[in-house]
C-alpha cells in the first residue's frame, strides 16, 4: 500500500507540495495497523517505508521533513512495546499534518496585510497558499488585478486563473511566459508560492527565476508566500525533477533533445519579503 502510495506521490504534480507532504506522512498511518514482534522491527519497518515516500520525490522539502519527522520522533524514543510505538506514530502524523495545514493558513493570513487594496499583481503557476491568500484578501473588501502566466508546458497557470475568476474582487489575466517583462511594468507586486527555500536560494516552478530577474530590474518587489516548513538551513539537498519531454512537444524528437526541468533557482537577493506562518520577513 506504501508503495502504491509512493507511486501516487510521483503522479501528483497538479498539487501543491503542502498536499503532497500531508499524503506522504498520512501513508505512514498504514503501519500502525500491522503486526511487529519487536519495537526494532516496527522500527526498521517505518524507516525503511519513510524512505521510499521521501524518494517518491526528493524535490519537496515539505515531504522530506514530514516524512523525516515522523520517523525520527519514533526511531529516538525509548518505547517498550510496538503498540506504544504505533500510537507515537499516529500522534506525531496527527501534529505534522496540523502543522502543515494550519502553517499554509497563517501565511495566508499574514500575507493579507501585503496584498494592498487597488493593488495589480503578478502570480505564476499555482499555489494554494497565494490562491488562498487573494481569497482572503478579497473577502476583507480589497480589490486586485492579477496578471497569471500560464506556467508552461503543463500549464498549471489556468488552473490559477480560473480559480481567480470565481473570486469577487479579482480582476485576472492570463498571459504566456515570455510576455511577462510587458506586463510588469504595470505591475505593483510579483506574488509567487515556493516548493522550498534552501540556506540562500528560492526553488520554485520553472520561471520563477527570469521573472524575479525582471521585476528586479522594473524595481517591482517580489513577495513569495508558503509555510515556514518550507524553509531549510540543512539535512536537505534540493533534486531537480525533470519531467518527461512528451509535455514539451507530443511529437518525437527528430535529431534534437527536449530538456524539461520542474524548478528553477532564484537567489534570495531578488526578493522582497517571504510571508509565513511565523510573519513577514524583509530581506
Amino acid at each position: 500500500m506504501i508503495d502504491e502510495t509512493a507511486e501516487e506521490i510521483r503522479e501528483m504534480q497538479t498539487h501543491s507540495s503542502s498536499v503532497v507532504a500531508v499524503r506522504a506522512a498520512q501513508a505512514l498511518e498504514e503501519l500502525t495497523e500491522r503486526e511487529f514482534a519487536t519495537v526494532e522491527e516496527y522500527v526498521r519497518a517505518l524507516e525503511r517505508n519513510g524512505s521510499v515516500l521521501r524518494g517518491a520525490n526528493p524535490s519537496h522539502a515539505s515531504l522530506q521533513n514530514a516524512v523525516r519527522e515522523v520517523v525520527d520522533d519514533v526511531a529516538d524514543a525509548d518505547l517498550d512495546s510496538v503498540e506504544d510505538a504505533q500510537r507515537l506514530t499516529s500522534e506525531t502524523i496527527d501534529a505534522v499534518v496540523s502543522r502543515i495545514e494550519s502553517g499554509k493558513q497563517l501565511a495566508a493570513e499574514n500575507a493579507v496585510d501585503v496584498l494592498e487594496d487597488g493593488a495589480t499583481l503578478l502570480v505564476h503557476d499555482y499555489s494554494s497558499t497565494v490562491q488562498a491568500a487573494l481569497e482572503q484578501a478579497t473577502d476583507a473588501g480589497k480589490t486586485v488585478d492579477v496578471y497569471v502566466t500560464e506556467a508552461r508546458p503543463r500549464y498549471l497557470g489556468r488552473k490559477t486563473a480560473r480559480e481567480l475568476a470565481a473570486m469577487d474582487g479579482v480582476d485576472a489575466t492570463l498571459i504566456t511566459d515570455g510576455a511577462h517583462g510587458i506586463y510588469l511594468a504595470e505591475c505593483d507586486r510579483v506574488v509567487v508560492g515556493m516548493d522550498c527555500i534552501v540556506e540562500d536560494t528560492l526553488y520554485n516552478r520553472v520561471g520563477t527565476f527570469p521573472i524575479a530577474s525582471t521585476a528586479d530590474r522594473l524595481d517591482v518587489p517580489v513577495t513569495v508566500l508558503g509555510a515556514s516548513s518550507k524553509i531549510v538551513s540543512e539535512g536537505f539537498v534540493f533534486e531537480n525533477e525533470h519531467r518527461s519531454s512528451s509535455e514539451v512537444m507530443a511529437e518525437p524528437a527528430d535529431g534534437f533533445a527536449v530538456e524539461n526541468p520542474a524548478y528553477d533557482a532564484t537567489p534570495v537577493d531578488l526578493l522582497e519579503s517571504v510571508v509565513t506562518d511565523e510573519g513577514c520577513q524583509e530581506l
